[in-house]
């Protein structure tokens, strides 16, 4: 009985380690079994970049160069490729310019009559209502300080309604269309200069100088530059080399 009860066990562990060794070949018959955390990553990256892949790997969240050193640690044709990952650098540059210390709250410092409330705690059809209650004077608002006829145009453009939220997240959105319509795509594939790209920007945003030094806008409704070009180009040239 001994004898025979140790054959069905021996014959039951066989077939066990059968049918794991076919069960293994079929899932991976490269690797005959799980494969290892790399070869899983390498087949992952051969599909398209993760979502949270590192630098190497084009992510969504790879970490931005380090603007401490100076340093381009990659140049947009090799990494960091994501335009939103450009695109949020590139919109604190011009929050530098054009906002100051209120950031996605700040309001023309010109305008006499302020929003009732403060703008991200506004709708957007809020603000189009303060802009009409209160006629001749400046109403640039937000980070990026909207003027009414561009606000009424990215809005239409993005399809938000009037009782949209005027949150940092759509601030940045309506900021992106207009990165967009800059040339960022052009500027990332290698096909715009970066002087050009830096031109385009100062026609939207008087803040930013042109390549003369100058505000695309000087003297235009007490406009002028807030940041110098150097300064400007030496921001640009870290994350952009030519």
């Amino acid at each position: 009985m001994l004898d025979r009860m140790h054959i069905r066990r021996g014959w039951l562990a066989l077939m066990l380690c059968l049918c794991w060794l076919g069960a293994a070949e079929a899932a991976d018959p490269i690797f005959g079994g799980a494969r290892p955390l790399g070869a899983r990553a390498g087949a992952d990256a051969g599909a398209g970049p993760s979502l949270f892949a590192g630098v190497q790997e084009g992510g969504f969240f790879a970490p931005l160069p380090d603007r401490g050193t100076g340093a381009v640690r990659a140049s947009p044709r090799r990494g960091w490729t994501t335009e939103a990952v450009y695109s949020e650098w590139i919109r604190g540059l011009i929050a530098e310019a054009e906002a100051g210390a209120a950031g996605y709250d700040a309001v023309v410092l010109s305008a006499r009559v302020k929003p009732p409330s403060r703008p991200t705690e506004m709708t957007i059809g809020e603000i189009y209502q303060w802009i009409e209650d209160t006629p001749g004077q400046n109403h640039a608002i937000g980070r990026y300080q909207f003027i009414p006829v561009t606000l009424r145009r990215l809005v239409d453009h993005i399809g938000a309604p009037p009782e949209t939220r005027f949150s940092p997240e759509v601030q940045d959105t309506l900021a992106d269309q207009l990165l967009r319509e800059a040339g960022l795509a052009e500027l990332l594939a290698g096909t715009m200069p970066r002087k050009t790209f830096m031109n385009r920007l100062a026609t939207i945003w008087a803040g930013l100088p042109t390549s003369s030094g100058k505000s695309h806008y000087h003297g235009h409704a007490g406009n002028k530059a807030t940041m110098s070009w150097s300064h400007f180009e030496a921001e640009m040239a870290k994350f952009f080399p030519e």
